[in-house]
């Protein structure tokens, strides 16, 4: 989760899905906006396709899908994150805003920090 769901939380949806292949995820934001193109080309770098993902609010979401949640990662840094109403466990991951500066080398750093933070936490499960 992120505000825009713009770039963290949909370059965090990716990679997520690519690591965890047997786990669904889904992304959202509390004021979504639309992709950041620049997520995307980046994600197409590590050869993952986000493409087709849109911007999603949280208050969107399938009921069923919140209420089988086993965690929810917040990845808002400088600002705050939406709150979702779920009994799952609140990860906070809190990454830098990539759209702040709006450079591909910023979000190449958001986006491998993100994997290297996935990747760890993939190793502890």
């Amino acid at each position: 989760m992120c505000v825009a769901n713009s770039a963290r939380s949909q370059m965090a949806e990716g990679i997520a899905r690519a690591l965890f292949p047997n786990i669904k995820f889904q992304s959202a934001g509390s004021m979504p906006s639309r992709v950041n193109p620049l997520a995307i080309e980046v994600m197409k770098e590590i050869h993952i396709d986000i493409s087709d993902h849109y911007s999603k609010s949280f208050e969107n979401l399938d009921e069923d899908f919140i209420n089988n949640l086993d965690y929810v990662i917040p990845l808002c840094k400088e600002e705050v994150c939406p709150i979702l109403n779920s009994d799952a466990i609140i990860l906070p991951l809190p990454f830098e805003d990539p759209a702040s500066d709006n450079s591909l080398n910023k979000f190449r750093e958001v986006r491998d920090l993100i994997k290297d933070k996935l990747q760890e936490l993939k190793n502890t499960l």
